[in-house]
Order: structure tokens, then C-alpha cells, then sequence
């Protein structure tokens, strides 16, 4: 896979770097984060516009049809101006289960409005006491007539309440899996909305005999479990682009601290000590970057068992360089770096972050150690 820019996708790179300096600036970022879906129209139809929401649906559907290399361009930007934007989870993850596995009506019907900002969806697939474990227990779905209906509750569910749709997945009566699209609005959904650590929401949804068409079903009963990890794979890639990007951006304002905070009448960054401690962050943020790299090269490889480690052993290395990088960025800042003054502390907190989503470190290294050679 070639990871080189192509022109048009350093334009797009370039216009998104231009547009983060306004769109999200540090007090922006703050702003939103303070109203309740944690991001502004104003920023969301940018990015329609730019194509950023599209770029890897097919171009039949309104989009752009771009190979997943192209992931690595917009969500490095976008780790770069920490965005608070549900890119990740309409435009990667539930797009791309949408276009694999959904029938050609809901094709037609949801990846144009996806890819042009108007509907945004997010995926609810974890429930209480599972931890990260894919495949639903307690959500249940029963078929009733020509439709079914829905029970159950999934937690902590990203951008949930900027979501107008949902994807959930539901145990049938014969055991198996399916994925339902569902109306965030739909009579018998409840959600319990709560901020997160870095600034965006996530929330717990209940679901009370929830009606739904025959439509709603995505694929065939029964495909839960693939199209959950091809989703959710896509997602680990953005989201390793993301964190390098981030971890990019915090490693130059850290460094623009150290030239111009003095001690000792002279600047920090003249400190050897603290030198050698950049190039630490430094070598991170390179590893973090190769492994988004890989990440993004699993999404292309055929071998099952080969992709797993890749994307497992991707995310590990990724959640766990963004720890370092953004508990060294405040360190190094001092005391001022513990305040909220200082946007140090906002790429620390979406850099821990990092971890749990889609699954934590050890998650991912017991999955990375099951699919060994």
C-alpha cells in the first residue's frame, strides 16, 4: 500500500491544518465542549464540504471512494487539532459496516446523508459487565410480525447523543448476533447522556420494546460478528492516525514552551536532561506513527488471523506512546502543566483516552497473543 501524498490528498491535508488554527482553537475546542453534543455545525459542515465525511464511501454513493491509506491524511489533521467531531464513528466505523455488509436500499438511503453530514451515526455494541467484549449477551431482539423488537442496554456509547442513528447489536432467540439500524428518536429509547474526560460525550441507552421495520436489519441475521469487527477495525486505524497526530501537535507546543520558559537565565530547552526527555517523546510519537501505518495496512489483508495482530498490535503500541507522550508533555511543563489553563492538558486527556476506546491495552494483547503464528 502506497502511503505516500498524493497531491489531492496534501491539499486536503493542508486545508484542514489552515481551517483547525479558527475552527478548533483552543478556546472553540472549549466552547463546544461545554454544549451538549461537544462540537458545532459550523465545524461539521466544513468537513462535509471538504469531503472528510465522505472520503471512503464509494463514489456511487456521494462520496469519494478513497482507499483506506487515505484514513492516515484526514484523522492525522484531525489528532493535530484535537476535533471533537464524530468522524470516527459515522464516517469510519458505521459507514464502512454500512457499505460491506447493508442491503442496497440502505446503501442508497444512508451513505449519501453520511457522507454529507445530514445523518450521523454511531455504533452501540458494549453492554454492562462486558467490558470490551464485541458480541451482545443482554440486548436482546425477537421477531414480531414483519418487524422486530428490541430490549436491552448498551453503555458507553461515543457521540450517542449527537447521533440521530444508531447501530445495535442484539442476541436473536437461536443465540446469534445482528445489527439493527435504529432512530436514536425511536419510541422506547432512553439515553442517559455524560461527558468524558476530553471534552466529547458518550451515554447509556436503554432500549423498551423497541419497534422496528424489517428494514432495520443490516446483512443477514446472524452477521453481527463480522461486520462488528470490520467496523470496528476501521476504527482503530482512524483512531491510531488520530493519536499520532495529537501526540504530533503536543510534542511542538511542548517544545515551543522549553524555548521560551527561562530558569537560571537561560531557556529549559537548553537543559540536556530535558533534551534527551523530548527525544523520548519524540521516538514515541515515530512509533505511534508506523503503527497507524500498520494499522492501516491490516485493513487490506486477507489473512484473519495476520489482521488481528496487526490492528491488536497497532492499537497496544499506540495507547500506550500516547500515555507517554501526554504524561510527559505536562511533566515537562511543570506546574502549569496540571492547570486548565493550558491546552497541555486537553491532548493529554484525548490521549488517555486513546486506550479504552475500542478496547484497552489488555484487551488488545490478549487478542494480539491469541492469534500468534
Amino acid at each position: 500500500m502506497d502511503f505516500q501524498y498524493s497531491e489531492e490528498q496534501r491539499m486536503l491535508a493542508d486545508s484542514l491544518r489552515r481551517f483547525a488554527a479558527e475552527g478548533w482553537s483552543f478556546e472553540g475546542r472549549r466552547n463546544a465542549s461545554r454544549k451538549g453534543r461537544g462540537f458545532t455545525d459550523d465545524n461539521w459542515n466544513v468537513l462535509a464540504e471538504m469531503g472528510v465525511l465522505g472520503l471512503n464511501i464509494p463514489q456511487e454513493y456521494d462520496g469519494f471512494g478513497e482507499n483506506p491509506a487515505s484514513m492516515l491524511v484526514v484523522h492525522t489533521e484531525l489528532g493535530r487539532a484535537l476535533a471533537g467531531e464524530p468522524v470516527i464513528p459515522s464516517s469510519v466505523v458505521c459507514a464502512t459496516v454500512l457499505e460491506r455488509f447493508g442491503s442496497d436500499a440502505q446503501k442508497k438511503q444512508w451513505l449519501p446523508a453520511i457522507a454529507g453530514g445530514e445523518s450521523i451515526f454511531t455504533l452501540a455494541y458494549l453492554e454492562p459487565g462486558r467490558r470490551y467484549e464485541p458480541t451482545p449477551a443482554s440486548t436482546s431482539v425477537e421477531a414480531r410480525g414483519e418487524g422486530f423488537v428490541l430490549n436491552g442496554t448498551k453503555v458507553l456509547v461515543w457521540h450517542a447523543a449527537a447521533a440521530t442513528s444508531l447501530l445495535v447489536s442484539a442476541v436473536g432467540a437461536d443465540g446469534k448476533a445482528s445489527l439493527f439500524i435504529v432512530p436514536r428518536d425511536a419510541a422506547g429509547v432512553s439515553l442517559r447522556d455524560y461527558p468524558t474526560i476530553d471534552g466529547v460525550r458518550a451515554a447509556d441507552i436503554t432500549f423498551s420494546n423497541v419497534e422496528l421495520g424489517a428494514d432495520a436489519l443490516v446483512g443477514t441475521q446472524g452477521d453481527a460478528a463480522a461486520a462488528l469487527e470490520v467496523g470496528i477495525d476501521h476504527g482503530i486505524a482512524a483512531l491510531c492516525a488520530h493519536a499520532a497526530g495529537a501526540m504530533e501537535r503536543l510534542i511542538e507546543i511542548t517544545a515551543e514552551y522549553l524555548r521560551t520558559r527561562k530558569q537560571f537565565g537561560q531557556p529549559l530547552g537548553k537543559f540536556q536532561a530535558l533534551q534527551h526527555r523530548m527525544a523520548d517523546m519524540l521516538i514515541q510519537k515515530e512509533q505511534a506513527l508506523s503503527m497507524a501505518y500498520v494499522a492501516v495496512s491490516a485493513l487490506t489483508e486477507q489473512d484473519v488471523a495476520k489482521r488481528r495482530r496487526m490492528i491488536s498490535g497497532a492499537k497496544t503500541v499506540v495507547a500506550e506512546a500516547g500515555r507517554y507522550v501526554g504524561q510527559q508533555a505536562v511533566q515537562l511543563h511543570g506546574g502549569m502543566g496540571m492547570t486548565d489553563e493550558l491546552e497541555v492538558g486537553d491532548y493529554f486527556k484525548r490521549l488517555t483516552m486513546v486506550d479504552p476506546l475500542f478496547g484497552d491495552m489488555d484487551y488488545h494483547t490478549q487478542r494480539f497473543s491469541e492469534h500468534m503464528a
